[in-house]
């Protein structure tokens, strides 16, 4: 039988915010951001890897986990599928990454996924350019 666990969160847009990394996607805690951090596609969430909740951790590092990524901006939404992985630490204090590769490091929040930052939709990334913009993104775990 499948298990399945969600959790949700919320983050900021902001100007600097170009979403074209070819091979992951960042959410920080962090408040300012640069053009250089290109895979960054929300700021100033309320959690990182290391803030999820303690039955979410289990299920991501179940062997079989699978991963759907819910990002939503006014009105707009994009769902990017993902693996968890027995090797997470998920411990960082202010980051949460999503992996096209199967490198695994404390941000790492899932890996083999489906789509980067680059893939998302240009619209979605103009939505995610507006600082006033309030970005929900659920993580949702079957395992």
């Amino acid at each position: 039988m499948n298990n399945q666990t969600t959790e949700t969160f919320w983050a900021r847009g902001h100007p600097n915010i170009l979403a074209i990394h070819p091979t992951t996607l960042m959410f920080t805690k962090d408040v300012h951001v640069s053009k250089n951090g290109d895979c960054i596609v929300g700021m100033s969430a309320d959690k990182s890897v290391r803030d999820l909740s303690a039955q979410l951790k289990i299920e991501l590092r179940k062997p079989n986990a699978t991963v759907k990524i819910t990002i939503e901006a006014d009105g707009l939404t994009q769902t990017i599928r993902a693996l968890g992985a027995p090797t997470l630490c998920l411990c960082h204090p202010t980051d949460m990454v999503i992996r096209k590769s199967d490198y695994v490091c404390q941000r790492t929040l899932a890996i083999c996924s489906d789509e980067s930052a680059v893939d998302l939709p240009r619209e979605l990334v103009a939505k995610l350019q507006n600082p006033q913009q309030k970005i929900r993104v659920t993580v949702c775990v079957v395992s």
